[in-house]
């Protein structure tokens, strides 16, 4: 994915950041475990978010203190090996990995090149990944597929591609339990739609730049790289109503021990989100892990 989906440090409590921080080395090692380096070099929010969801009512979380390479001389306290962590780092591979495909068919010169490199780095991860979550990785390949075309044919709506992805990712509900399955999918949809138009809308000007289609430009007629006022606006409504759909959704699962993280990413995380996008202060990061309250205090991660 794309790592939009945050907490919002300053309003945690400390154990609700730590157990975040668990939960992302958790991840993270899962990943290396399962798929090597490769599956390391993915890690990103996101997932994170999913891992928290798919864990259910009924699991519980057990710690440990692990190494890793970035962090060799002090021991980090890791969520062991658990089933929502086996499954998100799977469902992590198998996006990647298209991901990076699709980027070689879109892409030029030395950004082509980088994604073509990726997908080979990612490849026998993938296999493994796929042949374990083959129905995961068919709606993954059919709603890529059906947004590449739409994309390709320059439509102009935020609605159509939108909904695929948010289709996509629903899907990943495959692997939560039959009671709150379907609330879980409509939380994955209609996050996936806020994550699509943030992830548009922060690609802008490089997509103007380099002659790309962008569903933002196209749907209110852009000429330039800068959107006016009224064009933020209403993307920010439309993302805004989106979380809204999603949090309704979210008081529709069961409680569990990742109830209080969940909720602060969901009701404060996302949304502070979307205005850092449209503000032009947001920024993307895939592999660091939150600092204290303190030093995220003026909205961004460094």
């Amino acid at each position: 994915m794309f790592g939009y989906v945050r907490p919002d440090v300053p309003e945690m409590r400390v154990r609700e950041l730590e157990r975040f921080r668990a939960c992302y080395c958790g991840l993270c090692h899962e990943l290396g475990r399962e798929y090597g380096l490769a599956g390391r070099s993915i890690l990103n929010y996101d997932f994170v978010f999913l891992t928290m969801l798919l864990w259910g009512d009924k699991e519980t979380c057990d710690y440990e203190l692990r190494r890793c390479a970035v962090h060799p001389c002090k021991k980090r306290c890791v969520c062991q090996s658990a089933y929502p962590l086996t499954v998100a780092a799977g469902y992590s591979v198998i996006l990647a990995y298209w991901k990076a495909d699709d980027a070689v068919r879109d892409s030029r010169g030395v950004k082509r090149l980088g994604a073509v490199c990726a997908r080979r780095f990612l490849r026998g991860a993938y296999k493994k990944a796929a042949g374990k979550y083959g129905d995961f990785d068919l709606e993954v390949q059919a709603r890529l597929s059906e947004l590449s075309k739409l994309e390709s044919e320059r439509v102009p709506s935020l609605d159509r591609p939108a909904d695929e992805f948010a289709r996509l990712l629903s899907s990943a509900g495959l692997a939560a339990a039959e009671s709150s399955r379907r609330a879980l999918e409509q939380v994955l949809y209609h996050v996936g739609r806020v994550i699509y138009l943030a992830d548009a809308y922060f690609d802008l000007k490089e997509d103007m730049e380099a002659g790309r289609y962008n569903p933002v430009a196209a749907r209110y007629g852009l000429g330039g790289p800068d959107a006016p006022e009224e064009v933020k606006n209403s993307l920010l409504e439309t993302m805004m109503a989106s979380t809204r759909l999603a949090a309704a959704a979210f008081e529709l699962l069961p409680a569990s021990y990742w109830t209080p993280v969940t909720a602060n990413m969901i009701y404060s995380g996302i949304p502070n989100m979307c205005r850092q996008v449209l503000a032009g202060t947001y920024r993307m990061i895939k592999r660091r892990a939150p600092k204290s309250p303190s030093a995220t205090a003026g909205g961004t991660e460094s």
